[in-house]
Formats: structure tokens, C-alpha cells, sequence
């Protein structure tokens, strides 16, 4: 499976949307770009939605990302609030297919996960972890654009897997038995 060489991540939210871009050299990432769409000012709804899409538009424009990894809304107390992250998160994902770039979708739980091995892992977690493995310094108000790195980051190790699509116990198995010409003798 080919990697991407470049990954735009996204953390949706109406209020904040984090982003992340992180390219793909000699199979390793590299950190590109983040920031924050600060929304918190917007009153209507629709004109958040409108400018979710118009930067991941802009984004899409200026780094001419192979994909964009989305963070999946979960599920809180508040129904509410899954319906805002979803419309947000369709804003960003309308962008990326109009543009027909490849869209992947991670639960929070899978990317800390695959960030930091717990998937009840803390923002600041994924920060200090995204930091380690990106060779870089960031200032910690920026957390939904380092949990955006992590997205993006969650996908490339998805993309580089040996189990990438490979799913439940028996993967390894699995995997062996579906690609005999990868397995050294």
C-alpha cells in the first residue's frame, strides 16, 4: 500500500478546529504545519461551517495534501454536541472530497492509541508524544492542533501497518496467509 506523502489531519469543533500537516519522507513523518480555526467569536452556526470549509480549503490549496485524516465525533452526555462535531466534521470532509483527495476517519480512542499506547490518553499526553516523535517544540495552547498532528499521525502508522485492514485476533495469521510473498523464510 503506498504511502501518502503528504497527511492533513483535522480535529473538528465549531468553536475550536484543530489542524495538523505532517509529509512523509523515506517512510518517516516530518512535522509541516498547525494551527487553530478559532471560531469562538462566530455567532451563526452556518457561517462556522462555512469558514471550517473555507480554510480546509485554503489548507488543501497551499500543501496539496494525498489525504486528510478526520477525528470521528464521539459520543458525550450531550447529544447536541455530537451533532455540532459531525457538522463540522462534514464541513472539512466536504472540502477534501471536493477536491477528491482521500478522506480516512479515526475514533479519539484509536489515535491515542496509536499516539501514545493508552487510549484514554490526556491532550497534553498526545502533545508530549506527538512533540517526541516529530522532533519538535510546541507551546502548549495548541492542543487540538497537536491532537490534529495525531490524527494525521495515526494514519500514516495505519498506512505503513503490515495489518493495515487487518482486523481481530487472528490478524497476523491473516496477513500471512494473504501476502505469502512478504514473509522471509
Amino acid at each position: 500500500m503506498p504511502v501518502n506523502n503528504v497527511i492533513l489531519g483535522i480535529d473538528p469543533g465549531t468553536n475550536l478546529l484543530g489542524y495538523g500537516v505532517i509529509s512523509v519522507e523515506n517512510r518517516k513523518p516530518a512535522f509541516v504545519d498547525m494551527g487553530v480555526l478559532d471560531l469562538r467569536k462566530e455567532k451563526d452556526a452556518y457561517t462556522k461551517l462555512a469558514r471550517i470549509y473555507e480554510k480546509i480549503n485554503f489548507l488543501i490549496d497551499t500543501y496539496h495534501p494525498d489525504a486528510v485524516a478526520c477525528e470521528s465525533p464521539f459520543y458525550g452526555k450531550n447529544a447536541q454536541v455530537i451533532l455540532k462535531l459531525g457538522r463540522a466534521q462534514g464541513a472539512a470532509i466536504t472540502a477534501a472530497a471536493a477536491h477528491g483527495i482521500q478522506v480516512a476517519e479515526y475514533a479519539p480512542r484509536e489515535a491515542k492509541m496509536a499516539i501514545v499506547g493508552n487510549g484514554a490518553a490526556s491532550k497534553e499526553q498526545v502533545n508530549i508524544m506527538v512533540q517526541k516523535t516529530l522532533k519538535v517544540e510546541f507551546d502548549p495552547k495548541y492542543l487540538d492542533a497537536t491532537d490534529a498532528l495525531g490524527i494525521a499521525l495515526c494514519h500514516f502508522y495505519h498506512m505503513t501497518s503490515p495489518l493495515a485492514g487487518h482486523k481481530g485476533k487472528n490478524s497476523w495469521e491473516k496477513f500471512i496467509a494473504e501476502n505469502p510473498d512478504r514473509v522471509k523464510k
